[in-house]
């Protein structure tokens, strides 16, 4: 039933850009912001999916964060948005969405999630994203469906699921990803990736250097990034997993989340089949 990640069998699926190809065509991904004092989560996920190949990034803001986050960024634009209405019009064209990631736990990042489910884009649901439905997960897991992920680590895993985890991680993330209809990847020392259709990895190349604040919204934003490349979402949550990994291994002690985009691209060159 699981299998591990020695010889990755999303390698061949990975989406590589062209001659002729160009921006748009890699892909527009967005990144739910929170408010003025809870940015840097999303800018975290906006470089790591930016890194790992979407061809456009923006960060949906509150009107409020406009101010801190213009100075913080370069090639990741900002769309703000006043209310629920506007984040689903601007998320509308875009191939795939990030929420939660410090997006606070509130009814405003409830009506963020309903509005987004709403609009074409697969929805990357990470932290405040997941948190914010304990209590009532079957008004989350209405809102999904197949190409959505979940990204909890055991905490929120258990107030989405909190009966499963006694049956162990495995057997919990398969059940968690039939009951919500989505892909679940259940983050820890060995991450399970599981999927509605029944595919299951554990990925087994983790890392302790990952054990750092924000390095759980990068991996959002890469997940999120090879969604928007139009990558299967399953394939892009075990790819994204596992270079996520590959990249803290190479970095070692002392490594910050801030670091690991930065890492992609050493990691994505090993992988690239025309090098």
């Amino acid at each position: 039933m699981t299998e591990g990640q020695d010889r990755p069998d999303w390698r061949a699926v990975l989406p590589w850009p062209g001659l002729n190809t160009h921006k748009h065509a890699r892909g527009r991904l967005g990144v739910v912001s929170g408010r003025a004092g809870q940015t840097g989560a999303a800018r975290l996920a906006a470089r790591g999916g930016l890194r790992i190949g979407a061809g456009v990034v923006s960060l949906l803001c509150p009107l409020e964060a406009v101010a801190v986050l213009a100075p913080a960024v370069e090639a990741v634009m900002l769309k703000p948005f006043a209310d629920p209405e506007v984040l689903a019009g601007l998320a509308d064209g875009m191939d795939a969405v990030v929420v939660g990631p410090a997006a606070g736990i509130n009814d405003a990042t409830v009506a963020n999630v309903h509005a987004l489910a709403g609009t074409g884009a697969a929805l990357v649901i990470d932290a405040d994203g997941l948190t914010v439905f304990e209590g009532w997960p079957a008004d989350l897991f209405a809102l999904l469906d197949r190409d959505d992920i979940l990204t909890p680590h055991e905490g929120e895993f258990r107030r989405l699921f909190p009966d499963l985890l006694t049956h162990g991680r495995e057997r919990a993330a398969a059940e968690a990803a039939a009951r919500a209809g989505a892909v679940v990847v259940l983050k820890g020392p060995q991450t399970v990736i599981a999927a509605p259709d029944g595919r299951m990895v554990v990925n087994d190349n983790g890392t302790p250097w990952l054990a750092t604040a924000g390095s759980g919204d990068v991996l959002a934003g890469m997940i999120g990034g090879l969604l928007a490349q139009r990558m299967d979402s399953f394939d892009a949550a075990c790819a994204a997993v596992w270079i996520h990994a590959e990249a803290a291994a190479g970095f070692g002690p002392g490594l910050i989340a801030e670091d690991l985009p930065d890492r992609l691209p050493a990691v994505l060159a090993g992988l690239w089949p025309g090098r």
